[in-house]
C-alpha cells in the first residue's frame, strides 16, 4: 500500500479511504501549472465515493480542468458494506457526472475492455483537456483482509462471479484464437510465480529499520529560548 518511486511517476497507495485523490489533484495542477503533457491516473474504490475528498477533488479537476484520469474500482462492497446499503445513488458515473465530468461505465471483468476504456479517457484527456472518470465495475473474490469473516455476502455469489475471473477468461479468448499456446501462458504464469518469489526474497533478505528512526519526522524536538 505504501509503495512510492517519483521516478517512475508512482506516488503510492494511502490508507485513508478516498485519500489519494486530493493527491492526484494537486499533481495534475502541478502539471497543467508547468505545463508538461501528462495524464495523472488515480486509482479508488467504490467506498471512497462516499467520502467529502472524492466531490472536492472532481470538483476542483473539473473547475480548473486538471488532466486527472479518476479510475474507480467498483467491487459492489467497499470493506465489507454492500453498495446499495451505503449509497443512494448507485450509479457511480453519474456522481461524476453531477460535476459534468466525462465519464464511462465498462465491465472490469473484461481485459480488452478496461484497455479500450483507459485508452479512450487518456485520449480525451490529451486531446479535450480536463479530468475524465472510468467506473470499473468488478468483484473481490477473496475477504478484504484477514480479520474478514465475510458474513456479509452468500458464498454462491462469490463463486458465480469467480466464473468471470478476467485472467482466466482472458487466457481462454487467446487460446481459441491462437494468439497464445498452453505452454505459452504457462511460461507467463512461471515468469510472474518467479518475480513475486525474487520479490519477496529481496524483501526478507533487507536489514531492519533502525528503532531510532521510529519517530523520525513525526515529533519535532522542543527548541529552548
Amino acid at each position: 500500500m505504501h509503495l512510492f518511486d517519483a521516478g517512475l511517476r508512482f506516488y503510492g497507495g494511502n490508507a485513508i479511504v478516498a485519500g489519494g485523490l486530493p493527491l492526484a489533484v494537486g499533481l495534475g495542477l502541478s502539471d497543467a501549472m508547468q505545463h508538461r503533457n501528462r495524464v495523472t491516473a488515480c486509482y479508488f474504490g467504490d467506498g471512497a465515493v462516499a467520502e467529502g475528498a472524492f466531490h472536492e477533488s472532481l470538483n476542483m479537476a473539473a473547475l480548473w480542468q486538471l488532466p486527472v484520469l479518476f479510475c474507480c474500482e467498483n467491487n459492489l462492497y467497499a470493506m465489507g458494506t454492500a453498495l446499495e446499503r451505503a449509497q443512494s445513488q448507485t450509479d457511480l458515473t453519474a456522481k461524476a457526472a453531477a460535476y459534468k465530468v466525462p465519464t464511462l461505465a465498462v465491465d472490469g471483468m473484461d481485459v480488452i475492455a478496461c484497455h479500450d476504456a483507459a485508452q479512450q479517457g487518456a485520449d480525451h484527456i490529451r486531446t479535450a483537456g480536463g479530468p475524465f472518470f472510468i467506473e470499473f465495475r468488478t468483484y473481490r473474490f477473496r475477504a478484504h483482509s484477514m480479520f474478514d469473516p465475510e458474513l456479509y455476502r452468500e458464498k454462491p455469489e462469490v463463486e458465480g462471479w469467480r466464473k468471470r475471473d478476467p485472467i482466466q477468461t482472458f487466457s481462454e479468448q487467446w487460446l481459441r484464437d491462437r494468439t497464445l499456446t498452453s505452454d505459452d501462458i504457462a511460461s507467463i504464469e512461471s515468469a510472474a510465480d518467479q518475480e513475486l518469489s525474487d520479490a519477496v526474497a529481496f524483501a526478507e533478505a533487507g536489514t531492519w529499520e533502525s528503532v531510532d528512526d521510529l519517530k523520525r519526522d513525526v515529533l519535532t524536538p522542543m527548541r529552548g529560548d
